[in-house]
């Protein structure tokens, strides 16, 4: 017997701070949770599972039009073809009080109550499922607790949405502990909340599945499913199945052999190469980059964040761009010459930093500073501004954050030019 457990699969979650990059993929990005998706669908069918289980968050709230709804049942409708039945548990995204907008949902999904924990039995297989659906988001009851007793002699499965206590990036909704879980006596817990995917214990077996598709550059990496075999003695295996359409990565690239742009650039390509070599064809990147390390190109570097992008984006297309969007390009250089060293200079470079150096605690200065500097972000787009954190900073009315970041390149500049 197999069957699949999935959660957070979010459909059709919009994609944020994309306005802010021209060259974005948009259309590839607005159906990825879709694309993600029907690949697990497929899966089920060609693995031919005996049932699907969905441990919460398969919305990201209310829809904006029934069209998510109408996707959904066009999947399940496959499924149902199939002789698949579906379980599905809501949390705290699509929760009673998240949905205005509802569709009558075929006749192999069935759906766990909100009021109380209930129990759904597949006599032919022995297998019992045990969950309760979140009636309001922010659920903060321990709702394992009153999860009944398992059926004695059969596989019992609990569908649990929570964040399990201690997982500080996800609200602490329906908290409960991995000992509480334990003491349920059921073999599988079917997690769902937490994005990132982990097996917390084997015995029983506790099983975040992660969610099903990366959805901005905080999800790095594999995503995907659980695929859980079993027999009449228990869990067999607990293999994780990959379905993402879009990968996001963070390619940190060490510059350090670098003294000009130009060679900076070929570094990325190689490691934009190297990356692409080791990612399925069929798998979209969407990268990050990181250019790290004490070089000599630091000073070239300096002002120049948006003519190396266009360097990197050149690096990208002659590796084919239909695979690859650069998202982001980070300056995380430090020049070769250090405050120290540069302080023990005779000249007016040695001066310049030690006013830079304390221009942050200059009152007089920030303030003329951001006089000149905040009438200009103000009549930038809202989406530009949140997309680049120093115009975020100056909207904030934090100036002395930007003195002391450009301070390094503009030194090792100024350096570099004399």
């Amino acid at each position: 017997m197999k069957f699949i457990h999935t959660a957070d699969i979010h459909l059709d979650s919009p994609l944020s701070g994309l306005a802010a990059y021209k060259d974005a993929p948009a259309d590839l990005l607005r159906t990825v949770t879709r694309d993600a998706f029907t690949r697990l669908i497929d899966l089920a069918i060609e693995e031919s599972v005996d049932f699907m289980v969905i441990a919460g968050d398969l919305y990201d709230g209310t829809w904006k039009d029934y069209n998510t709804g109408h996707f959904f049942c066009r999947e399940m409708g496959r499924l149902n073809k199939a002789g698949i039945p579906v379980y599905l548990l809501y949390g705290n995204h699509d929760a009673e009080s998240e949905m205005t907008k509802k569709l009558t949902l075929p006749a192999n999904v069935h759906t766990f109550e909100s009021r109380k924990a209930n129990t759904f039995r597949i006599d032919a297989l022995k297998v019992a499922l045990h969950g309760r659906s979140y009636k309001e988001a922010a659920t903060l009851d321990n709702l394992a607790a009153s999860y009944p007793a398992p059926v004695a002699g059969w596989l019992n499965i609990g569908v649990l949405h929570t964040a399990l206590g201690g997982y500080a990036a996800h609200a602490n909704y329906a908290p409960c502990t991995l000992a509480e879980l334990t003491a349920k006596s059921y073999q599988y817990w079917a997690l769902g909340h937490v994005h990132e995917h982990a097996i917390l214990q084997k015995d029983p077996w506790v099983v975040f599945p992660g969610n099903l598709q990366g959805r901005h550059i905080r999800e790095t990496g594999t995503r995907g499913a659980m695929l859980v075999t079993a027999d009449e003695t228990g869990i067999q295996s607990v293999e994780r199945v990959l379905v993402d359409a879009l990968r996001w990565h963070k390619a940190e690239v060490d510059v350090s052999s670098a003294a000009t742009l130009p060679e900076v650039s070929r570094l990325v390509g190689q490691a934009f190469e190297q990356l692409m070599n080791d990612t399925p064809q069929n798998i979209y990147l969407c990268v990050r980059v990181c250019i790290q390390g004490k070089t000599a190109a630091h000073g070239e570097l300096f002002g120049l964040e948006k003519q190396l992008r266009e360097d990197i984006l050149g690096q990208a297309a002659a590796l084919g761009m239909d695979r690859l969007w650069v998202e982001k390009v980070c300056l995380e250089t430090e020049p070769r010459v250090d405050a120290a060293q540069m302080a023990t200079r005779s000249d007016a470079i040695a001066d310049l930093q030690k006013f830079l150096v304390d221009a942050p605690s200059d009152p007089a200065l920030l303030a003329s500073l951001l006089e000149d500097l905040r009438p200009l972000v103000d009549k930038m787009p809202i989406e530009v501004v949140h997309g680049v954190p120093e115009l975020h900073a100056i909207r904030n009315g934090d100036v002395a954050g930007i003195v002391k970041s450009v301070t390094p390149g503009l030194l090792a500049y100024l350096a570099t030019s004399n």
